[in-house]
């Protein structure tokens, strides 16, 4: 009787010390995704509350790096380049830094975005760009801090970061016309050489018309006589349709293309299907 009460109080311990308490987090996470124009924004922050404190000027002091929220960095993800003031921040994904004060915030885009908080040292050479937000006091107080893209344009929007009674508001840009243009021309001009390749691979994988899948590939090698990973399908669906003089051709070509790029991957192909094919 006294190992299976030891028994259960072992169990019991076991149970209690893998539990977890779940408890709403005082600061609780957000994510916003939002579409501008062609691009794609998003944030991901923590929205910490007023609960009767002075926000700005005191718990969040004027002059001072602030982590723009609370708990891990607020982060945010740009799908293309954009452009704030008048400056370009290639696409990628940023911590934001800021510095509030009462007539502007100054806004940095930190390409490290792995810290809690502020980091320890902070490295300059980390800032991608700097920008100044407008700052503009509203007539009721917002509790629960919060980031959001207003003022939605093809063009571009806004960052309004809100807090207390307290608005900053940082514009960006987005290329919606270079992107749109480049897909008309595109689009117009016809399908490229990667689009005849991966018609042609869809269709030989798939063993569909490997004449029209040889039709395709001929169109891709004609437009990009360098590929020689294009020249290799071409080879495969060549000895496919009993090609071989052709295959052997093309074969060739992509071995001596792939020895020019390097690639000892496409060379040693090349030479196993030479080999097979009795042309080493």
């Amino acid at each position: 009787m006294k190992k299976v009460f030891l028994f259960m109080c072992a169990g019991l311990f076991a149970l209690s010390a893998s539990a977890q308490i779940e408890a709403p987090q005082p600061s609780p996470s957000a994510k916003v995704e939002q579409k501008v124009g062609l691009t794609d924004v998003t944030l991901e922050y923590s929205r910490p509350a007023v609960r009767g404190r002075e926000i700005f000027g005191g718990l969040v002091p004027f002059g001072e790096v602030w982590r723009t929220g609370a708990n891990a960095n607020t982060k945010i993800t740009f799908s293309d380049s954009v452009e704030i003031g008048g400056k370009k921040l290639a696409k990628g994904t940023y911590a934001i830094y800021t510095i509030p004060n009462k007539d502007s915030w100054e806004v940095m885009f930190y390409n490290d975005a792995s810290n809690w908080g502020n980091p320890q040292e902070w490295d300059d050479s980390k800032v991608a760009l700097k920008a100044t937000a407008k700052v503009k006091t509203m007539p009721s107080s917002m509790e629960s801090f919060g980031i959001f893209v207003n003022e939605i344009s093809n063009d571009g929007a806004v960052l309004d970061f809100v807090w207390s009674n307290t608005t900053a508001t940082l514009a960006f840009k987005v290329p919606t016309d270079v992107k749109t243009l480049a897909s008309i021309e595109k689009v117009m001009n016809g399908p490229g050489a990667n689009d005849y390749y991966s018609a042609a691979s869809f269709y030989i994988e798939s063993g569909k018309d490997l004449k029209k899948a040889h039709e395709w590939i001929m169109k891709a090698t004609a437009m990009q006589e360098d590929a020689f990973w294009m020249w290799r399908r071409r080879s495969l669906i060549e000895a496919e349709l009993g090609m071989k003089k052709e295959a052997i051709a093309s074969a060739q070509k992509s071995m001596q293309l792939a020895e020019k790029a390097k690639n000892a991957d496409y060379v040693k192909m090349n030479k196993d299907s030479l080999k097979e094919w009795g042309a080493m």
